[in-house]
């Protein structure tokens, strides 16, 4: 008999249940019930050679396509008919097939719905963006790691895949999006009504500045609590009663589902960086608003 399954911490507020488990995320998805988790918002460990804690990110590449299809294997079974996974992966210039090799390995068992692009940095230029922009000058905003390189390009996005177990999975398209840039487009189009259109594929969410990489952001690859809170408000708060993040890391998933009143899991195989994730989860809950 499998042993049981124990928390590591459990938290409890007036909208909702997060629950933090230390360990194998094979292990735990495997206990948790079938079709229990709504929307699952990772980020795995990309195994290019990212120096974490407690976990070598150097496996041999085939080696860690059957990890990742046995681990999203477990987690599909996990997720209810309509759920979605929303995977962020990313890939660097000497070796640009990693995300779409992970894309890949999650074929067998899930539907490939949307491709995100999660743009953390981008330069605008003032002609191009038009004169209802009111740009008075060229626009570069973001964050990006520079790469001193006569090859490459900086690396400025990474990927959000959007798997679901049919492919036909209903979205809240509207819930993260923006607004007409011109008004005659409201009264040309039906749905344009609300005066709202879908954002599309590419969304630009910069890192807050930091002052020090090891006390304000000590994980060596993160995303900021946004991303999540897109995916999710884009899945529809309306159909989630739980959210998963098998690889939570410092736990932003956990904090944007603090900010939203969603019940979460999120599973973390090193005490350090799951002890910060559930401090700041603690904190957002304490936020106003």
């Amino acid at each position: 008999m499998p042993r049981a399954l124990q928390l590591h911490a459990s938290i409890r507020s007036h909208r909702a249940r997060f629950r933090f488990y230390l360990g194998d995320c094979l292990e735990v998805l495997d206990r948790l019930a079938p079709g229990s988790i709504d929307v699952i918002v990772t980020s795995p460990p990309y195994n290019l050679g990212v120096r974490y804690r407690s976990y070598d990110d150097t496996m041999p590449r085939a080696e860690y396509l059957a990890w990742t299809a046995e681990w999203v294997r477990r987690a599909a079974t996990r997720l209810a008919p309509g759920g979605s996974l929303f995977l962020n992966v990313g890939a660097k210039p000497t070796d640009p097939w990693t995300a779409l090799d992970v894309a890949q390995a999650v074929r067998a068992h899930l539907r490939l719905q949307n491709t995100i692009h999660w743009v953390k940095s981008i330069a605008i230029e003032k002609a191009l963006a038009g004169n209802r922009a009111g740009l008075r000058e060229d626009l570069a905003v973001g964050h990006y790691k520079p790469i001193n390189s006569r090859r490459f390009l900086h690396d400025c996005h990474e990927f959000v895949f959007h798997f679901t177990p049919g492919g036909d999975t209903p979205l809240d398209r509207r819930a993260v999006g923006v607004r007409y840039q011109d008004a005659s487009n409201i009264g040309r189009w039906r749905a344009a009504a609300s005066g709202v259109r879908c954002r599309g594929n590419t969304w630009f969410i910069p890192y807050d500045t930091i002052q020090d990489r090891e006390k304000d952001r000590p994980h060596p690859a993160t995303f900021p609590p946004k991303l999540p809170e897109m995916c999710l408000r884009l899945h529809g708060l309306d159909r989630i009663r739980t959210v998963a993040d098998p690889f939570l890391g410092l736990g932003s998933t956990a904090v944007a589902c603090a900010q939203l009143g969603l019940s979460f899991i999120g599973i973390e195989m090193d005490r350090r960086y799951l002890d910060q994730a559930i401090a700041r989860t603690r904190r957002a809950l304490l936020a106003p608003g």
